[in-house]
């Protein structure tokens, strides 16, 4: 029986989510004290590794490029949760913590399940390349967006460039790990 597309996104999202519940006992909500400015920057530095060990073919720090993505995909639901919370506190109880990575990442799996539709999946047929140079698209994007305030004319905001970001680097995961292409 062939897997869908939901069922692989909720596959890597667990494998996300346990490693940020993990993290989230070890550090507690450390990252609160970023600004949204500082995490688009280390979502950044881990996309641009991406691409780097992509075109040098070799890499000289032993993590690979799967544990990249899934830092890119906690650091996004991380940016979208210091955005959207609206609690003083730096320190966030654990039980809370997870329950905000539940809502954002379901938010951001219904925006995939419409897209895909849309999209007919063309996805699958794209390069893991090609989706990581999306991401640094959109991380630029971000970072314009971020120094005009968070003003746009005509374009989505801040929060919507990192949905997509999540979505690619699920799908670049999907191939990765489930597909093994």
């Amino acid at each position: 029986m062939k897997t869908s597309t939901r069922e692989n996104y909720k596959k890597i999202i667990e494998i996300c989510k346990d490693i940020y519940l993990k993290k989230s006992k070890d550090y507690g909500s450390a990252w609160r004290i970023l600004r949204v400015t500082s995490l688009t920057d280390q979502i950044f530095i881990k996309a641009q590794r991406i691409r780097s060990i992509q075109e040098k073919n070799k890499m000289k720090v032993n993590e690979n490029i799967e544990d990249e993505f899934i830092g890119i995909i906690n650091y996004c639901l991380i940016a979208i949760i210091q955005l959207e919370y609206t609690g003083k506190d730096i320190e966030i109880d654990i039980k809370e913590l997870e329950k905000l990575y539940d809502k954002y990442s379901n938010e951001i799996m219904d925006l995939l399940e419409n897209k895909n539709h849309d999209y007919d999946e063309a996805w699958k047929e794209m390069r893991i390349s090609s989706m990581t140079d999306i991401i640094l698209m959109k991380l630029y994007r971000t970072k314009q967006i971020e120094s005009n305030e968070g003003k746009t004319i005509i374009s989505e905001g801040v929060k919507a460039n990192y949905q997509d970001i999540v979505n690619y680097s699920v799908f670049c995961l999907i191939k990765l790990l489930i597909f093994k292409t």
